[in-house]
């Protein structure tokens, strides 16, 4: 297999929820498979567009691709289905910061859009945010400014969602997040902060299990160009993280 190709049982997971199959309204496209090996090979490798191996064919059409699919939706759609097979036992929520290139500042700001970069004294960086299920998979993703607290977060991806129990940091240990959660008939399973009157009681043996969203941020590092971000626009880096996450959530 070639390096960081798909595997075969990836490939017939994703196949069939691509523009351009057989038997899809429009042209039969030849090369899907080569052109998400492609995309995948640009962010695990980190490499700029212009990099790709020859094999894959003009990375300006790739790029232009990419771009359709991000407009599209077809990326998110890829996600979403393959996210919607998941383990409702518990779930769990973190962030990571990864670092933004100077390559990714400057993008044209339409109407005031938000590109999900943040400036700090650590310079450029992007949160990503991500609920994944007692397997390990992703089934909700979010960007934010790296500056942003996680809390912020939590409720927009809760909403996608529904466990029986919910683990996290003492981060997202806030009151209306709590309520919602509780509300919800869902378990908390948050260790409280020190500064709280009441602390609640915790399940530490569940809590435990919180290394698996950790293990799952680790995979996703795997890949060069998320591990550091080089994309200007915001959807097109979110598009890229959905289709690593889902990749590497297919057993």
């Amino acid at each position: 297999m070639r390096r960081y190709a798909l595997s075969d049982s990836q490939w017939e997971q994703i196949r069939d929820l691509l523009p351009g199959r057989e038997g899809h309204v429009g042209g039969t496209a030849a090369d899907n498979r080569l052109f998400v090996e492609a995309v995948l090979y640009r962010y695990r490798a980190g490499i700029p567009g212009r990099d790709l191996p020859t094999r894959v064919g003009d990375w300006k059409n790739v790029h232009r691709r990419l771009r359709r699919w991000c407009e599209s939706g077809v990326i998110e759609r890829i996600f979403r289905h393959l996210a919607a097979d998941h383990d409702n036992a518990y779930m769990m929520i973190d962030s990571t910061i990864v670092r933004a290139h100077q390559h990714s500042a400057g993008a044209r700001k339409k109407g005031g859009a938000d590109q999900a970069i943040g400036r700090s004294r650590g310079g450029l960086t992007t949160k990503i945010h991500a609920i994944v299920d007692a397997a390990g998979k992703a089934v909700a993703l979010s960007l934010t400014p790296g500056q942003r607290a996680d809390i912020t977060e939590a409720e927009p991806l809760l909403d996608e969602v529904d466990p029986k129990a919910f683990i996290a940091d003492k981060a997202y240990d806030a009151d209306p997040l709590i309520d919602k959660l509780e509300d919800r008939e869902i378990t908390p399973v948050i260790p409280s902060k020190r500064n709280r009157r009441n602390p609640r009681k915790t399940s530490f043996l569940l809590y435990k299990n919180r290394n698996i969203i950790e293990r799952f941020f680790a995979r996703l590092k795997h890949f060069r160009g998320i591990a550091t971000r080089y994309d200007k626009l915001k959807s097109t880096f979110l598009a890229a993280v959905q289709l690593a996450s889902a990749i590497i959530g297919i057993n």
